[in-house]
């Protein structure tokens, strides 16, 4: 049965359909902009990324780098619907829902000049299940990856899996597609599928891609992150400038091509600089992000503490000082998403310093230090977390402040030992199962019955109707055992060189399809 069939297709695409209301559409290339073949662009990044191996990381800043290099079978159109990219077409589900068999495209060609059949996406497949957090999160559920011949592979299920499809289609803690012979852990070799090809890392200074030539684009027009990829530019480079006054005065100056992770309140600047200003609206979710595992945060009516005690709407309002940029809002989706909820208003933005105090009371807790993990590439981070410092003293915890760089923050989260809130943030996604706290594996590492339950009845829901109302009990669940806190809206800022065509806002930017006007 063909996954678009009439049984699913009002069902699934109806529902992702509804998610584009709530979240920005990906635009295609102006009407009537004559593409300039040729050129080389710079794009200021917010640092350096911790890794280039994608399955190896959920950061933003690794996908955006390595989306350019390596493919997934799936990844996500205009109106964010799962659309194929190394698969020929959407997979076929059986009635069952267990066994998904993906027909892949032929003649792709790797940047080593081998070509990919289907062995390289078995052998990658497995390692994504064996080293990405989404592909753990996928791994307790798959029974078989298989390859019936050289064009075909199939996933067989233990149980019925809903997101599974957009968990392949996600570009960071990705599922891509690597030569079988290249599968290192540690990754050594950089080699993908991509319109771009790694030619040069120097950390610190920049990441050099260059044009993949023996790269098949698909057939049609761009479509969001499908469709054709077409290579206009002959390189790009990623500098790494992680500190945000300094990426500011870049964009304002014209100084790089692309400047990302702008704070928002910079956008009067930039208009009267040298940079168009790039908004989306709405683009995600900050969060606190509690480690369950090993300290203080292991305890729940400490988490409960932490919760009652911070007022999220003075952190929004000292990350990003206007409403324009940022909403009040305690459920994981806002108003417009089907998934959207009126869940955590009883839980949140209640800076009840006496109340959280007499929770730690009540519970005994001894050590009251809180080691809370952030870095100021991501300013806004950092301003939250000054302001939850101030809440959280005045309910009794002993604030230690670790602030890293963002590289560094990532790789300390992977150790429960090291820390016990860091602050990050999400895009807003189609599919709640791409958000990375539902992994057990992920930092925070929530693990309960309560949660294994609901999140269990979640992606085994197929009905669209009953995963929505499935949702509404996950997030009941994350108000209740608090493994992490969302502080609210926010939209995000980026810039963009007058002359740089094909680039439209996106939660993780990406250049293909771009090109240099001539002067």
């Amino acid at each position: 049965m063909n996954f678009c069939s009439l049984r699913r297709r009002g069902g699934l695409r109806g529902l992702l359909a509804v998610s584009a209301i709530g979240l920005t559409a990906l635009a295609a290339p102006a009407l009537g902009a004559t593409p300039v073949k040729g050129g080389t662009i710079v794009v200021a990044t917010i640092g350096e990324p911790p890794t280039l191996d994608p399955m190896a990381s959920t950061a933003d800043l690794v996908g955006i780098l390595t989306q350019h290099i390596f493919e997934t079978l799936y990844t996500f159109d205009a109106k964010w619907n799962a659309t194929p990219l190394l698969a020929e077409k959407l997979p076929q589900v059986s009635d069952d829902g267990l066994t998904y068999t993906i027909a892949l495209r032929q003649g792709i060609t790797f940047h080593d000049g081998s070509a990919m059949d289907s062995a390289d996406v078995v052998a990658s497949l497995k390692r994504w299940t064996e080293t990405a957090s989404r592909g753990k999160q996928a791994a307790k559920l798959i029974s078989a990856i298989e390859a019936p011949d050289a064009h075909t592979v199939r996933i067989v299920l233990k149980q019925p899996y809903a997101p599974l499809t957009a968990l392949l289609a996600m570009n960071n803690s990705a599922a891509v597609v690597m030569p079988r012979e290249k599968l290192a852990t540690p990754l050594k070799e950089f080699i993908g599928t991509g319109p771009y090809q790694l030619k040069a890392r120097v950390p610190d200074q920049y990441i050099q891609l260059t044009r993949f030539d023996g790269y098949r684009a698909r057939d049609g027009e761009p479509d969001g992150y499908g469709g054709a990829r077409k290579q206009y530019l002959d390189e790009i480079r990623f500098a790494p400038v992680s500190n945000a006054n300094t990426r500011v005065e870049s964009a304002a100056a014209g100084q790089y091509d692309y400047v990302d992770a702008l704070p928002v309140e910079s956008i009067a600047k930039l208009k009267n600089g040298r940079s168009d200003p790039m908004l989306l609206k709405p683009f995600g979710w900050p969060r606190l992000v509690l480690n369950t595992k090993q300290g203080i945060m292991s305890s729940l009516p400490a988490r409960r503490a932490v919760q009652l005690a911070l007022n999220e709407e003075d952190m929004l309002y000292a990350a990003f000082g206007n409403k324009d940029f940022y909403a009040l809002d305690a459920d994981l989706y806002p108003q417009g998403y089907p998934w959207a909820t009126q869940l955590g208003g009883k839980v949140y933005n209640q800076g009840d310093a006496a109340g959280a105090k007499k929770l730690l009371d009540e519970a005994q807790v001894q050590d009251r230090t809180l080691r809370i993990l952030t870095s100021q590439q991501y300013e806004f981070h950092y301003k939250m977390a000054l302001v939850a410092a101030e809440y959280l003293k005045a309910a009794g915890f002993k604030v230690d402040m670790q602030v890293v760089d963002w590289a560094t923050l990532t790789q300390r989260r992977q150790d429960p030992a090291l820390w016990d809130i860091f602050i990050t943030h999400s895009p807003f996604l189609p599919e709640p199962a791409l958000i990375d706290f539902p992994s057990k594996d992920s930092p925070g590492w929530w693990d309960t019955p309560r949660r294994n339950q609901a999140l269990d009845a979640f992606n085994q829901a197929s009905n669209p109707e009953e995963r929505v109302k499935r949702w509404a009990d996950v997030q009941q669940a994350v108000f209740d055992e608090v493994p992490f806190i969302k502080v609210g809206d926010f939209n995000s800022l980026a810039a963009k060189s007058p002359a740089l065509q094909g680039v439209q806002p996106s939660p993780w930017p990406y250049f293909w399809n771009a090109w240099k006007a001539a002067k």
